[in-house]
């Protein structure tokens, strides 16, 4: 087709693009002649403003007035990717990493924090020791007069901090930091600080110490006037406490010396955000002590010992209190309408006036969020600080023609003015991607976005767009805006601890035991069973003379097909019900990951050979949760996403970005896997195994394991450098469709396995095999109508193993195929016997399945 000329022919070509993008009709016209003309007239329109320093960026209106739907506005890409390149085209393209730090408003910071970073060389270079600056404080002020000491980042280890004998030179000090330091004995640490009497503050931060479990508890324990202990506040915490963070109290005046009666009557703000608060109702925290306080920050503490009741009533008392910020839900309430209407007096709450609260209802909330802003290490380079941000302001879509979809989404940037659009729960604009195919094909495609009015706006409003449009409560939105905005982590990780009670509640019932309750198929008359089969290594290579193969499936009495059979594909190929099918119904409850990670989870609760797996469908809350659980835990935090039903790792990311995970369920569903960070390698490489199990029958359970099995290897040495995530050939295993595929007869690599690391194989063997019979037992428990008498079946099975030699379950795959032990004609390696040859594979897998044959398996 030429180049498209009319109107007519552009709906023609895009109407299915039109109607997807929910672009107006009223608009199309308008769309056709900008694209046609290449107009990008925003200028004209709108403005882009930098605030907070240069941390955020937002787009304003500068015309008079712009009534819904009478505009519309060409957006360009400033970026477009597929995932495993971002990193790659930020190194190699010149000028994108910096146009992106700009657009993403982390190059002016950048700067800053490598201006910090010089500054910080340069004081390193004539930085005092810990006991110059002990004894300039004891020159200086004296030993009775100190009463906050920060000794920070300076090397103390545990032996230095006891020949500072810092209790007999300072016995009156209130607040000691010890930041960033080399501590690491709790009882050293815990012995020092416990004999200064007066301390109210003391900061471990960044220690090793804070690596124990039993630290914080010790020091506490030791201390009974202690608090603040690591920037949290402890179950003693009073007057100094508040003082501290309402800015009473700091180096220049620590408190206690010429101490007035009522030290925080002249408090107006306090924040006490993110402070572990348990019990906020104490004597110190009370309105004739803070008679002032105007603003309180109450985010990211559980306040679980006080009743929602209890804490509305103390803060109504405080009469001046206009302006409040708190975790929605929370505490306070899950609604910020409650909130408002139980305390009157607010003029804002989360920064939002209560007045629109009120006209608004539920739906303001989205608005109240904090933004997540970007954020990176001291000398993370420009490129390392554009992938971590990139998930504030990532777009994808995924292409498709006449015959298949895309597997690989597309993900983009919009430029600087369609960036700048920030959210909002009630927007003005709303954006669609349109491709536009000026030829009429997709070859000559170009990306753009759109953006129109769907209000009307106003000189000086500012324009916004719903970052989840036409995503509901239904489907998670509150727990999906945490990929944006700071969202309550005390609500997500009370949900994932009530999930895991439950888990842990389930307890396992064995399925129905009994003796086989198969037969062997064979014709009376001794005539050859008919086979059926859509697989050519099936065809060729089953050659028993029981066996016979027939090309119409209407008289077959066995069914080997890779396709799905339901009741309207056996209506078509005329199939009867005595036939015998190589699958069982419901067996999605196995191989689909979803479906199997819930099928075990409801059979036996919380295990060891499945890591936590979390269907971001509908479990999104409780991994954010288990997420937030380990950053407090300081426990490692790495994910792998993988689609429900996709195989050769299409779609699958590895990621310890929380904005990563929750944007990535754009591109389908998925489930998120806790990542196993540390596996067992093969002379430094990952592997994985894949067995294959033969299902006679679903009740009584009748489940055997084919001797052979095979061995992955992945291509490159085993590294958890970041960069190295999109890495296929160093963190993957399939290499039959990506990578160089390096073929390993099973025998040997057992062999030099067991010398590599000084195992037994037959061990960790009769691990696997538990592992592989409790997951088809969980499938026979939870879904009994999976069994049907004319069903027998074939499944791959894909372990790999931890550094410990634990066996995980990766995956369960419906697997008619196995064309490898063909290729390589694999031997068998375990449970003794002759050696079988991967050419007679189809031989002794029918004669299991169909002839009740025990050769080369073994029962589970």
């Amino acid at each position: 087709m030429s180049r498209i000329q009319s109107y007519h022919d552009f709906v023609k070509v895009h109407g299915v693009l039109l109607a997807a993008a929910g672009i107006p009709q009223s608009l199309h016209k308008l769309l056709f002649q900008k694209l046609s003309s290449d107009t990008f007239d925003g200028g004209h329109f709108f403005q882009i403003e930098p605030f907070e320093d240069g941390r955020q960026r937002r787009l304003l209106f500068t015309s008079n007035f712009m009534p819904k739907h009478s505009n519309l506005f060409l957006v360009d890409h400033a970026w477009t990717f597929r995932l495993p390149d971002a990193y790659k085209q930020l190194c190699e393209v010149p000028g994108l990493a910096e146009r992106m730090a700009a657009l993403m408003c982390v190059d002016s910071a950048a700067e800053e924090a490598g201006d910090v970073e010089g500054d910080a060389g340069e004081e390193d270079s004539i930085k005092p020791s810990a006991v110059e600056i002990v004894q300039r404080e004891i020159k200086e002020g004296g030993d009775d007069t100190t009463r906050w000491l920060e000794l920070e980042e300076l090397d103390i280890d545990d032996d230095m901090l006891l020949s500072l004998d810092l209790p007999n030179k300072f016995p009156n000090l209130l607040a000691l930091s010890l930041c960033s330091n080399n501590l690491k004995d709790v009882e050293i640490v815990a012995k020092e600080v416990t004999r200064l009497k007066n301390l109210k503050a003391l900061w471990l931060n960044n220690n090793p110490i804070l690596e124990r479990s039993n630290s914080e508890t010790a020091i506490i324990q030791g201390c009974p006037g202690l608090e603040i202990c690591n920037s949290k506040f402890t179950s003693n915490h009073g007057e100094w406490a508040l003082g501290f963070c309402g800015g009473i109290y700091d180096k220049e005046n620590a408190g206690f010396a010429h101490q007035r009666d009522h030290p925080l009557e002249s408090v107006t703000s306090l924040d006490l955000s993110n402070r572990s608060i348990h019990n906020l109702i104490n004597k110190a925290f009370n309105p004739d002590d803070i008679p002032s306080l105007s603003y309180l920050n109450l985010r990211g503490n559980p306040l679980d010992q006080n009743s929602l009741s209890d804490l509305l009533q103390l803060l109504k008392g405080f009469s001046c209190l206009d302006s409040l910020e708190v975790d929605i839900p929370g505490p306070l309430g899950v609604s910020a309408a409650e909130i408002v209407e139980a305390l009157p007096n607010l003029s804002l709450l989360n920064g939002v006036n209560t007045s629109k609260i009120l006209e608004s209802g539920k739906s303001v909330v989205d608005s109240m969020l904090q933004p997540r802003l970007p954020e990176w290490a001291a000398g993370d380079p420009l490129e390392d600080r554009v992938i971590n941000a990139m998930w504030l302001y990532l777009m994808t879509y995924r292409l498709a023609d006449e015959e298949k979809i895309d597997e690989t989404s597309v993900w983009y940037v919009m430029d600087e003015l369609g960036s700048a659009l920030r959210h909002s729960d009630k927007p003005n604009f709303r954006v669609s991607p349109f491709l536009y195919m000026p030829e009429g094909n997709l070859a000559s495609a170009v990306s753009y976005s759109i953006i129109w009015p769907i209000d009307d706006v106003r000189e000086g409003d500012e324009c916004t767009r719903d970052y989840l449009f036409g995503i509901g409560e239904e489907k998670q939105r509150s727990a999906r805006l945490t990929a944006w905005f700071h969202t309550p982590r005390n609500y997500f990780i009370k949900e994932y601890e009530k999930y895991k009670n439950k888990l842990q509640s389930n307890k396992f019932v064995s399925p129905v035991q009994g003796s086989s309750v198969t037969i062997s198929l064979c014709h009376g008359d001794g005539s050859a069973l008919r086979v059926y089969t859509d697989i050519p290594p099936v065809e060729e290579y089953l050659t028993r003379p029981e066996f016979v193969i027939t090309t119409e499936p209407k008289d077959a009495d066995i069914i080997w097909t890779s396709m799905q059979i339901d009741e309207e594909t056996k209506k078509a190929a005329g199939l009867n019900d005595e036939q015998y099918i190589n699958q069982f119904p419901f067996e999605a409850c196995l191989v689909m990951k979803h479906h199997l990670a819930e099928t075990i989870q409801k059979a036996h609760g919380l295990v060891e050979w499945l890591q936590p797996t979390y269907n971001l469908e509908t479990q999104l809350t409780q991994l954010i949760g288990d997420f937030h659980q380990r950053e407090r835990e300081k426990l490692d935090n790495l994910w792998i996403l993988k689609p429900w039903n996709m195989a050769r790792t299409i779609d699958t990311t590895i990621t310890s970005n929380l904005s990563a995970i929750i944007r990535l369920m754009e591109t389908g569903p998925k489930i998120c896997q806790k990542y196993i960070e540390h596996p067992a390698l093969f002379k430094g490489r990952k592997f994985d195994l894949r067995y294959i199990v033969l299902v006679r029958s679903m009740n009584p359970l009748e489940i055997f394991l084919a001797e052979v099995f095979w061995v992955r290897l992945a291509n490159n040495t085993y590294t958890l450098e970041k960069h190295s995530f999109d890495e296929y050939e160093t963190h993957f295993t399939v290499m039959n469709y990506r990578g160089r595929l390096n073929h390993m007869n099973t025998p040997d690599f057992v062999k030099e396995f067991e010398k590599e690391h000084k195992v037994n194989w037959l061990d960790i063997h009769s691990r696997i095999r538990r592992m592989i019979k409790s997951a088809f037992e969980a499938a026979a428990v939870v879904h009994p109508e999976m069994h049907h008498s004319k069903s027998r079946a074939m499944y791959g099975v894909d372990v790999m193993l931890d550094c410990h030699f634990q066996p995980k379950l990766l995956e369960i795959t419906y697997c008619p195929d196995c064309g490898r032990a063909v290729k390589y004609d694999t031997e068998a390696v375990v449970g003794g016997g002759e050696t079988v040859k991967g050419k007679d594979f189809y031989n002794y897998i029918f004669g299991c399945l169909f002839l009740n044959e025990t050769n080369h398996v073994s029962q589970l």
